[in-house]
């Protein structure tokens, strides 16, 4: 368990250093977020923020696993480097995107389809090999079935497994993108479910089939290969957002943008295809889902009837047009997401 605080520590001490040092390198580069004419006006004075601050917990996060597995003296796993790899790859469609934006000096960067490309990219390389590379016991990174809090159902086989995890991967992707919208509002809630999948790798590590005090009651075991690595790499990145958080948060110094949004979703997706949680992963990132329906809903009742349901989409918008402040709006939601991550652990616990 020594891994787990090694890595949030470190993950939390690099991230509230780095950032600031990022802050001054971008700022003298010029490298500011643009902000779009049609959002709140009063998010035109963020116009300049240095951006792509996701630079900052992403490495935070790969430079604390490495601490971590330096100081404990074990060795990397499959599961586990392929999280960060994914988390990583994510991350480089984001910066390609973010600088983009920058260079042409515009708010959108990367033309959709390319974009969905690069995620289609990076997710099939993380797919592929996580059904590939059994341990002695015969398990791979990830499970062919479907999952909630356990595997259940039918294989899917290697096609169909793909397909699923590029849509896990894509979805909250840009289900964070869509909540990065006010200060602090993604970072603060993607603390809270990395903090969950802590806890799930812990509570996986000492009730796994690989131990062999479980083996005597095989009905209670848990099959999930490498788990206590999972919470590693969790806790890792739960310390790097708690960290860039400090400077992340209103008044934000500093923007994760896509760089960070799409690492974020990108590491949330493979910790629950690892851990055999798929499903369980729509109620703990619950926000990252409302935020992504509102989208959804405003768009699929403008195209069928010519109207809006909310003032503006994603959702978080729509209660600052009706007057709440951004603190407000980003406390609530923080409220709402942290009740997801509870609820997500009580029925992870009570199975």
């Amino acid at each position: 368990m020594n891994q787990i605080l090694i890595a949030g520590a470190a993950g939390l001490f690099l991230s509230l250093i780095g950032t600031p040092l990022l802050i001054r390198l971008l700022a003298a580069k010029g490298y500011g977020q643009f902000i779009r004419d049609d959002g709140p006006r009063g998010h035109l004075g963020k116009s300049g923020t240095p951006t792509m601050g996701g630079i900052a917990f992403i490495l935070a996060t790969l430079v604390a696993y490495a601490v971590t597995k330096a100081m404990s003296g074990e060795g990397p796993t499959y599961p586990g480097v392929l999280v960060l790899l994914l988390m990583t790859g994510m991350g480089a469609v984001g910066f390609l995107d973010d600088y983009i934006k920058i260079v042409k000096r515009r708010s959108l960067g990367l033309r959709a389809g390319a974009k969905v490309l690069g995620q289609l990219i990076v997710g099939t390389l993380f797919a592929v090999p996580a059904i590939r590379f059994a341990d002695g016991r015969g398990q791979t990174p990830a499970s062919m079935r479907l999952s909630f809090v356990t595997d259940f159902g039918w294989t899917l086989g290697p096609v169909l497994f793909v397909v699923w995890a590029l849509f896990m991967i894509i979805a909250m992707s840009n289900g964070v993108n869509l909540t990065d919208g006010l200060d602090g509002l993604a970072t603060g809630a993607s603390v809270m479910v990395f903090g969950g999948y802590t806890f799930i790798g812990v509570w996986q590590f000492r009730n796994s089939c690989a131990n062999a005090m479980n083996l005597l009651h095989p009905a209670s075991c848990v099959d999930v290969r490498a788990p206590l690595d999972l919470a590693v790499v969790s806790a890792a990145l739960m310390g790097s957002c708690f960290g860039f958080l400090w400077w992340n948060t209103s008044p934000a110094k500093i923007f994760m943008g896509d760089t960070g949004s799409l690492a974020l979703g990108g590491a949330l997706a493979g910790l629950a295809i690892c851990s055999r949680t798929q499903l369980l992963l729509a109620l703990l990132g619950g926000l990252f889902v409302l935020i992504t329906l509102s989208v959804i809903v405003q768009v699929g009742s403008f195209r069928l009837s010519g109207r809006r349901v909310f003032k503006m989409a994603p959702l978080q918008h729509h209660f600052e047009l009706k007057g709440w402040s951004e603190v407000l709006v980003v406390v609530r939601f923080w409220i709402i997401q942290g009740a997801c991550v509870v609820v997500g652990i009580g029925l992870f616990y009570a199975r």
